[in-house]
């Protein structure tokens, strides 16, 4: 996969996109609707947010990228790339933000779309699993009964996975109910010990270039500079 180190480190110069730049105290913000006129595989990473709230929430806000029609478009062909081969019968998406991702390669895949929520949201049976959250919270996630079944072959999408915590509960739920967990996808997944596992046990997709994974791990993106002010 390219490098999209170009749209990451983008100037108020830059002549490559369709769309505006907003200076705030000498630095720039690339337009959220912006579009570069050559989109290298990647390039809509650099549209992910900072986090401005402090330490109860995640370290970026990917769902800015989601945005932009173009690169919801490409996020999604990206992750579905690795998986062009595999039978796929049914897109499972974690709550909450994983139900962006999940339905839109639900239907480009022409597929169903099982939600697995925070537990207590489904008014029907379900099964439920414990997990800790990248925060480190102890929770509860369900799935209904009545979809899944053995031999049912499902893709689970993710918006991000740091810890693995929240993936590997909802393999779990999935595979005690007889499915098979065709692979994982995400925009991104860290270099944690829990993302390492699962890299190591199941066929996974994201979105994040060699190149940039030390950037991932460290929790900090380049491209953030273009926010701060």
């Amino acid at each position: 996969m390219k490098t999209p180190t170009r749209y990451l480190n983008s100037t108020p110069n830059t002549r490559r996109y369709r769309g505006s730049f907003h200076k705030s105290n000498g630095l720039s913000r690339m337009d959220v609707l912006a579009v570069p006129q050559m989109r290298e595989e990647g390039w809509y990473l650099s549209l992910m947010a900072p986090n401005t709230k402090g330490p109860k929430f995640a370290w970026l806000d990917p769902s800015r990228l989601y945005c932009n029609p173009q690169a919801l478009s490409d996020c999604v062909k990206d992750l579905l790339k690795p998986f062009q081969n595999e039978t796929i019968d049914l897109v499972a998406g974690i709550d909450a933000m994983g139900f962006i991702l999940g339905s839109a390669a639900a239907i480009t895949l022409g597929k169903g779309f099982l939600a697995i929520r925070k537990a207590g949201h489904l008014c029907v049976q379900t099964q439920t699993q414990d997990y800790s959250d990248y925060s480190g919270r102890e929770k509860l996630m369900e799935v209904r009964v009545d979809v899944l079944k053995p031999g049912l072959r499902v893709l689970i999408v993710d918006q991000w996975i740091e810890t693995g915590g929240t993936m590997r509960a909802a393999i779990k739920l999935l595979e005690n109910q007889g499915a098979t967990v065709v692979g994982i996808a995400a925009v991104a997944i860290e270099n944690s010990e829990g993302g390492k596992w699962l890299k190591e046990n199941y066929k996974y997709s994201h979105c994040i270039p060699n190149e940039l994974q030390s950037q991932i791990d460290s929790q900090y993106l380049e491209s953030f500079k273009n926010f701060s002010g």
